[in-house]
């Protein structure tokens, strides 16, 4: 005990006391600034990481449902009344919506796109904050007497069409079961005209650039399904109802022939990339402050050099030399620890700042104008613990080596 308290005192002392080397001063506050700036960058970069996967979190649940009901294998089955009342059963399901999702060619004047067909029944709205997400026009895709669509707004951009167009639009749906004629390929295909009622903008290019809704009824008559068939079924839970728990109890209901997906899981390679960059990112900004610690390395030996009569008088009075090497490494540590709180504190600072009053902009054209920040508790946990980690170990065998020849 009597050792620790030894050379907590004394390390803490040569940190805040001036030496006799001026030199030693301005390395000492180099090596602090390197290891604050490295933790600075970690703390700030990690955070803008979270406010874009939140961003992006967000405008996916715009038009996602909470859970999303398909076949684990194959594209269509029959939402008949005994699927629909198993469901209905469940406790947490709030509202339920039918869905055909499948492949059709879009025309415009000259202009031929391909794109993402996509049925909804008329719970879709309800259930989804779709009305948040659109561009212009409306959502209402029912009650009309002529057939409409919502475009996404890359969709509509290149296929020169919009909600004001009073020339219509038209779908070509492939004829189930015919094979195409070369010689007249139009004949293996249904057309269907249609106005466009809204132009809707998710943030995503899967969406925006290739997504079209129809009615569902407009869809099955098109493409032949039957009155009942559909490719999933979207989910609604009650409100305040765990989402986590309720797909567990659609999963235990519909057995393993349904595939349940929640918000996370209908994007899960999307996600996954993100969580890759993030920790990717992380361990480029960890190797420059690893590159940063090195500087402690020399303010140590330094430091041990202008203190080595200091020694002498420890090691006459009888101070071991682990207790040498643990005072010096206790030294470098406490330089490594003081630039990471004085970091991570300017770090947290100026996510607040970006937070409150939006300083750093990302530009016209973005889904939002500043650089979204979201600032987590484990990351700042484990920004810490790997600057106080890395100014350990630099520490621990810059001592290791330079006290051989002092001791």
């Amino acid at each position: 005990m009597r050792g620790l308290r030894f050379v907590v005192l004394v390390a803490t002392r040569y940190l805040f006391s001036k030496k006799r080397h001026n030199t030693i001063n301005l390395i000492t506050g180099i090596s602090m600034c390197g290891v604050a700036i490295g933790a600075m960058a970690l703390v700030c970069v990690l955070s803008v990481i979270n406010g874009f996967e939140r961003v992006v979190r967000d405008s996916f649940g715009n038009f996602d449902p909470d859970l999303k009901i398909s076949l684990a294998e194959g594209q269509t089955f029959v939402a008949g009344d005994s699927l629909l009342s198993l469901l209905s059963g469940c406790e947490g399901i709030g509202m339920m919506c039918e869905i055909i999702e499948t492949d059709g060619l879009l025309q415009h004047g000259d202009i031929q796109i391909p794109a993402r067909v996509m049925g909804v029944g008329r719970e879709f709205n309800l259930m989804t904050d779709i009305d948040s997400i659109i561009w212009s026009g409306d959502a209402g895709i029912y009650g009309r007497h002529i057939p409409v669509a919502m475009l996404g707004i890359g969709m509509s951009n290149k296929m020169e069409t919009g909600v004001n167009y009073n020339t219509p639009s038209f779908l070509y749906a492939p004829k189930r079961g015919v094979r195409i004629n070369l010689a007249r390929p139009d004949a293996a295909f249904r057309k269907q005209e249609f106005y466009t009622c809204g132009v809707f903008y998710v943030g995503q290019p899967k969406y925006d650039d290739n997504y079209t809704l129809f009615p569902i009824p407009l869809v099955r008559r098109l493409y032949g399904y039957a009155g009942d068939e559909v490719t999933s079924i979207a989910v609604k839970a009650s409100e305040g109802y765990d989402i986590g728990q309720l797909k567990q109890t659609v999963r235990e209901v519909l057995g393993d022939g349904y595939l349940v997906l929640d918000r996370y899981e209908q994007h899960s390679d999307f996600y996954r990339i993100l969580k890759i960059e993030k920790w990717i990112t992380f361990l480029i900004l960890a190797f420059i402050l690893l590159i940063a610690t090195f500087n402690v390395i020399g303010s140590m030996s330094m430091l041990m050099i202008d203190k080595r009569d200091d020694i002498a008088l420890f090691r006459s009075l009888g101070a071991t030399p682990s207790q040498v090497r643990a005072l010096f490494t206790a030294e470098g540590w406490l330089i490594s620890s003081v630039g990471a709180l004085v970091g991570i504190l300017l770090g947290l600072l100026l996510c607040l700042l970006q937070i409150w009053f939006g300083i750093i902009k990302i530009g016209s054209g973005y889904i939002v104008e500043d650089y979204p920040v979201v600032v987590k508790a484990v990351d700042i946990v484990l920004v810490l613990l790997t600057v106080l980690l890395l100014g350990f170990l630099a520490a621990y065998f810059s001592v290791k080596s330079s006290l051989k020849n002092v001791i």
